[in-house]
């Protein structure tokens, strides 16, 4: 029987022939001021809905001293449609004072300072080390990455994100961190989805304990 740490590496090797164009994120950005703003709005939101609604916010305050000036109602109203807009409205104009404040308006690029910043996890801390400085601190475990990893075994840590986190950061290469997130991530989004997991046709069949139960 094939250890954790093996099946893991195999599952990156297959993944990465099943997805060789999956993207580091789905969140569009232009600088890593806006990474780190469209993270903190992406929690419990869409890719796609952060996406759609940024274009406006950025127009109105393209930098961290223009938001950090902002009326809380206002980008409430403009982020209504991502949920809980007043406290991310919140989170968003009080990092943008720190950013000016702290870090001469530059994002910085280690997990203990990005976790300085009011609405940032460690979730979206290593989303926006990984997508804007290429730096594996971590794992990111979204929402796609705790499903897959928890139907493919690699741990039983169901809707703990930190302790899955930590789980497969003791089973895979640091080296393999990035990969493992953003192909997990593909993967969730196109083949083994929430409601529907696609087994038949999935690469990782022969390896998911899961896969009887899929249609």
């Amino acid at each position: 029987m094939m250890s954790l740490s093996k099946t893991a590496v195999q599952i990156v090797k297959i993944l990465e022939k099943t997805y060789p164009e999956a993207p580091v994120t789905y969140l569009n950005y232009h600088s890593p001021f806006e990474m780190l703003i469209v993270t903190i709005l992406s929690a419990r939101a869409t890719d796609a809905g952060v996406n759609k609604t940024s274009p406006t916010l950025f127009k109105k305050y393209p930098t961290p001293e223009k938001l950090a000036k902002a009326n809380l109602n206002t980008i409430g109203q403009i982020i209504r449609p991502l949920g809980a807009f007043n406290k991310k409205a919140g989170y968003i104009i009080e990092t943008s004072h720190l950013l000016v404040e702290r870090f001469d308006s530059k994002v910085p690029n280690t997990m203990e300072e990005l976790i300085s910043f009011p609405g940032v996890s460690r979730k979206t801390a290593n989303v926006v080390l990984s997508v804007v400085f290429g730096i594996s601190e971590g794992i990111v475990v979204d929402t796609h990455v705790m499903r897959v990893t928890i139907r493919l075994g690699l741990s039983e840590h169901d809707m703990k994100p930190e302790k899955i986190e930590k789980d497969l950061m003791e089973i895979l290469p640091k080296e393999l961190w990035r990969d493992y997130a953003r192909l997990i991530g593909a993967h969730g989004r196109l083949t083994c989805k929430s409601r529907k997991p696609n087994c038949i046709n999935c690469t990782l069949n022969s390896l998911c304990p899961s896969a009887a139960f899929g249609e």
